[in-house]
């Protein structure tokens, strides 16, 4: 069996479509297709089926997931055997929230690629509700996620560090608005947020609703940055991690907004498949999270 194949197979389920796979392989779209069609050939499976406009993964692709990456984990151990870190080859893919890549991760990026150079960091920057599912699909190798209710069986998760967020706004902001203890409220300002599903966003929702504080309806912007520069300019309020806004509270760009939250502590945690073999780069990408990621920013 050709591994190319598998690899392409498996690019695709990464990336989300043929054109994108060919793309990233450095293939034709026809090379891509052709590939798949041999493995369905040679399998006797139809790995892909055509549903609207997008090619979707039959169950029988579900199902023999699990072997392939079996096979490309083993041709990999067998290509790395013998090596030292830093003649390894091979990939590591990261699912990390944007507040945590942007704030946490440089001092561990600079030392892995110090210590592995010749393997390919891919760090993906996704939805914290995203995370969980992308490890146990197998598209992630290693997670990294705030706190949740709950995680699949198939995954495993650790504690990495804690942190506290807190509710901010702009300097700017009405006075009046800001109190935000005294219950029974009606306020003309909106939450302003990137992660609807936020650990802490989904507390500061419940503190509201408990302490019957009603806000105009939400924001959702794409990054933690720009939920900052929102707040910045006084189109609403945040509950931010307080990692991420170190240098605004000291330039008095953002001010903090006192609330019954803001001494409650929350845990990130680094998260992996159960049955994924753990690489070399893998080793040295969990001791290096909690070397560097791994404190707890309170």
């Amino acid at each position: 069996m050709n591994t190319k194949s598998l690899v392409t197979f498996k690019t695709i389920l990464e990336v989300g479509s043929f054109q994108k796979a060919a793309d990233k392989l450095g293939y034709t779209q026809s090379t891509v297709t052709f590939q798949i069609k041999q493995l369905e050939e040679e399998l006797a499976l139809k790995l892909f089926e055509k549903i609207g406009r997008r090619m979707e993964l039959t169950q029988a692709g579900k199902d023999i997931m699990p072997y392939v990456d079996m096979i490309l984990q083993g041709t990999e151990q067998i290509s790395n055997y013998g090596k030292s870190l830093s003649e390894i080859t091979g990939s590591l893919k990261l699912a990390i929230p944007d507040s945590i890549l942007i704030y946490n991760m440089q001092p561990f990026m600079q030392a892995f690629t110090h210590e592995a150079p010749n393997v390919q960091l891919i760090v993906n920057s996704i939805q914290s509700g995203e995370i969980n599912p992308s490890i146990a699909d197998g598209t992630a190798d290693i997670g990294i996620n705030c706190e949740k209710d709950s995680y699949p069986d198939s995954v495993v998760h650790k504690k990495l560090g804690k942190y506290k967020a807190v509710l901010v706004a702009s300097p700017f902001a009405n006075n009046n608005l800001l109190d935000f203890i005294t219950p029974h409220q009606r306020k003309p300002i909106s939450l302003i947020c990137n992660e609807p599903d936020g650990y802490y966003q989904l507390d500061m929702d419940k503190y509201l609703s408990e302490k019957d504080i009603l806000l105009n309806p939400p924001m959702k912007v794409q990054s933690i940055e720009a939920v900052k520069r929102c707040v910045m300019n006084n189109l609403g309020i945040a509950v931010v991690p307080t990692y991420s806004i170190g240098e605004e509270l000291k330039n008095g760009s953002l001010m903090p907004i006192k609330t019954e939250l803001d001494e409650k502590t929350y845990d990130s945690f680094y998260i992996y498949h159960k049955n994924k073999w753990i690489s070399p780069q893998m080793k040295l990408a969990l001791n290096l999270l909690k070397k560097y990621v791994g404190v707890d920013i309170v």
